[in-house]
Order: C-alpha cells, then sequence, then structure tokens
C-alpha cells in the first residue's frame, strides 16, 4: 500500500470505529474505581467482544518502521488500571490458561488475570488513541500497524481469553447458590429413589378358571 492509500486508511471508517471503541475502553477503565462491581463487569463482557471485532475488521497493512513511537502510558498509569480492575475481579481475577505459548511443556496448570490482561489491552488501545491525537499521520500509521501486528500475535488471544474468564465470573454460582442448587438435586434424586414404580400402581384383576 503506497504513502496515499496509508493516508487515506488512517482516516477510513473501519479505523476511525477502532479509535472510537478504544476511546470508550480506556475512558471506562480509567473511571471503573467509581463503579459496582455488577455495572463494570457487565461494561467488560459488552466492550471486549465490540474492541476485538473493530481490530479485526482493519486491512492489513505493509509499512516500513524505522523509528520507535512515543509511550504515553507510564508504569504508574498500569497499575492504576490494573487495581482498578482488581478491585471489581478480587478472589475471581486468577483463572487457569489454556491459550499460552508454551504450556504443552508444562506440568501444572498456568495461571492467568483479568486484570492483568485488561491492563495490557489498555496499554495498547491508550497509545494507539493518543497517538492519533497527535495527527501526525506517520505517527498515525505506525501507531495503527504496531497494534494491529500486536493484536495478531498477543492481546487479540489475550482478550479472548479473559472474555472468558469474566463470563465465567459474572455467571457462576455463588457459595449460596451452589449449595442451594445441590440440596434441590439431592431433595429430587431422594423424591425419585422413593417414588414407587409406575407398574406397582396398576391394577390387575385375576379371574381363575
Amino acid at each position: 500500500m503506497g504513502e496515499e492509500g496509508l493516508n487515506s486508511l488512517v482516516y477510513s471508517k473501519n479505523v476511525i470505529e477502532l479509535i472510537t471503541v478504544a476511546n470508550e475502553f480506556c475512558s471506562f477503565l480509567e473511571r471503573s474505581e467509581e463503579m459496582e462491581t455488577a455495572d463494570f463487569l457487565s461494561s467488560l463482557q459488552k466492550i471486549l467482544p465490540l474492541l476485538y471485532l473493530k481490530a479485526s475488521l482493519l486491512p492489513g497493512m505493509d509499512l516500513e518502521v524505522e523509528d520507535d513511537l512515543e509511550k504515553f502510558v507510564s508504569e504508574d498509569d498500569y497499575n492504576a488500571i490494573q487495581q482498578n480492575v482488581l478491585r471489581h475481579t478480587g478472589a475471581g481475577d486468577d483463572y487457569q490458561e489454556v491459550f499460552i505459548s508454551g504450556m504443552e511443556f508444562s506440568e501444572s496448570a498456568l495461571t492467568a488475570s483479568i486484570a492483568e490482561n485488561v491492563a495490557d489491552i489498555y496499554q495498547d488501545m491508550k497509545d494507539l488513541v493518543m497517538s492519533f491525537r497527535t495527527l501526525n499521520e506517520e505517527v498515525m500509521q505506525q501507531a495503527l500497524w504496531e497494534s494491529q501486528n500486536n493484536f495478531s500475535h498477543y492481546w487479540g488471544q489475550v482478550l479472548v481469553n479473559c472474555l472468558r474468564a469474566v463470563h465465567n465470573l459474572i455467571y457462576k454460582e455463588s457459595p449460596a447458590e451452589e449449595a442451594s442448587s445441590q440440596k434441590k438435586k439431592q431433595n429430587k434424586d431422594l423424591k425419585s429413589a422413593n417414588r414407587k414404580p409406575d407398574w406397582l400402581n396398576d391394577r390387575f384383576s385375576y379371574q381363575g378358571e
């Protein structure tokens, strides 16, 4: 793709939609400390697949990168987002991962973190959004190329893994609900065991010769 094509690409519909969703994603995480946990998880559940969709719709880019881009997310920023998410995920933050490179050589289950996953995605999205705010088309092109490359090789997989864990966190039964469900199942099994077979309820008439 030539320079003119790249210039038009950064203002294309799919790119603008990605930047819009990425900006909303970052803003949502930055104000998440004030949210109720149920609202936070519900919003995260909806915006993650939307972000994945918009990133997957980007056309392929072929770009020669010469200089490193400026990074806008500091270590303190990253840690703040991670802690905001951890406040809502709590004890359910860690989950067993099945799509980690090299896991086939591990003898034990590998653990991932929702908070760390989300902070990683935030870092990439925030740098992308801030690069677009410079309105420097060369910076925008390179930022878009880097984000697309990272999506293909890292944060796209991280996102879908994380979404699986978020889904489980939202829909899993609480200990009280689990105990209640188990008790109902036991009662049902007991009733079933004590119920007389249907054939015992049939009335048979016997007539002698």
